[in-house]
């Protein structure tokens, strides 16, 4: 089933998420909505607080962009209670970066290229692993999310002042988009 995506304005955008476990509530069918959600969306990856779920759940579709990214061919994981333990700051990148839950906005954030993350996968196994590249920020993004932040919340300075109309209209429903939303209007 397609969840409604949940934009900027919404409370549960600003939690903190919380831990689940295998006796979480149809989770089967909480990451098959996801995945479902995510692919009508067109996104590569998606928080549960973006579907009105304040806990610590993500799905990561890098298989869609693997023409232009060989490396991600078959990359499409499910994360529980995902956590960032560390960043390597010796390299950090400068990318554009959009969301499904702030449409028709993307600006560039610097994010550290190398992350130590860990997480449970489906069958709440541990894992505990260094991330690089492209999936480095893809994690960051979304794992905000758990911790009640957006990829705006990274910017400075004249970036930041600039972006503050665009969430204004966010906020007044002033904005197009071809995926389900709920708004705060």
């Amino acid at each position: 089933m397609i969840l409604p995506i949940y934009t900027f304005g919404q409370p549960v955008l600003r939690k903190q998420a919380e831990e689940i476990d295998a006796t979480y509530p149809e989770l089967p069918q909480l990451i098959q909505n996801m995945w479902d959600t995510l692919a009508a969306s067109e996104g590569i990856g998606l928080a549960a607080p973006q579907v009105g779920l304040p806990v610590r759940l993500v799905v990561i579709d890098l298989d869609v962009i693997s023409e232009d990214f060989p490396e991600y061919k078959g990359h499409r994981k499910v994360y529980i209670n995902p956590y960032i333990e560390e960043y390597d700051t010796t390299e950090q990148d400068v990318s554009e970066e959009g969301c499904l839950s702030l449409p028709g906005i993307h600006e560039p954030v610097k994010r550290p290229t190398r992350i130590r993350v860990t997480y449970q996968d489906e069958e709440f196994n541990e894992h505990d692993e260094w991330v690089e590249g492209y999936l480095a920020r893809v994690m960051q993004h979304e794992f905000d999310h758990l911790d009640g932040k957006v990829f705006t919340d990274h910017l400075v300075g004249l970036r930041r002042q600039l972006v503050k109309r665009k969430l204004g209209d966010l906020l007044k429903g002033r904005f197009s988009c071809s995926y389900k939303v709920k708004s705060k209007r």
